[in-house]
């Protein structure tokens, strides 16, 4: 499994289903990424799509110095970056968010349970710190491997470690004392 490379250079050689491939592929994974920066789904859905229109511009050229999914969300995680350093300068009014719709393919009472477990993660997630907040969406939303992480995030392999061990820590005392109830749904 080749992770996009061979995706990207099918697009480089004229072959734009490639990149249809590519947005299909990554697109939700790196929306949801960006999200957890920025905090307003329209914003990220903007810079998802800017990420993806500089891989197709040729803005940013893949070395292959790492794998082809690292590289996309590095470029994500700096437009996110961009975007939160403009804004501090030139604050603006939030835009409201979707609401998230249920699938009929599952039962509405477990769906139910699922929706509320994720609501009070994704609440305790936003109580701790940014850092932490990145990580654990990389490896555990992402299912990026450390080392992926570490490129991402700038850090070295023992750093990252340090970081998951901290950041799983202070997410579950958080959770704790929401009274979050761990119990498996799958």
């Amino acid at each position: 499994m080749d992770n996009g490379v061979s995706r990207y250079h099918r697009f480089l050689e004229g072959d734009n289903s490639a990149l249809e491939e590519l947005v299909e592929l990554y697109s939700d994974g790196l929306l949801l990424f960006i999200d957890g920066f920025v905090h307003n789904l329209a914003v990220s859905e903007d810079l998802t799509d800017e990420t993806f229109f500089e891989v197709m511009s040729g803005k940013s050229r893949f070395k292959g110095r790492c794998a082809f999914k690292t590289w996309l969300f590095r470029i994500g995680r700096n437009n996110a970056l961009d975007y939160l350093r403009r804004q501090a300068r030139f604050p603006q009014l939030p835009i409201d968010t979707l609401e998230n719709q249920l699938p009929d393919r599952e039962s509405l009472e477990r769906q139910v349970l699922r929706n509320e477990q994720s609501r009070q993660v994704h609440k305790a997630l936003q109580q701790i710190h940014g850092e932490y907040r990145e990580i654990l969406h990389l490896l555990y939303f992402e299912d990026m491997r450390y080392a992926d992480a570490a490129l991402i995030l700038r850090k070295n392999a023992k750093q990252i470690e340090n970081l998951a061990y901290r950041a799983r820590k202070a997410l579950k005392s958080v959770l704790e004392k929401e009274g979050f109830v761990f119990e498996d749904l799958s």
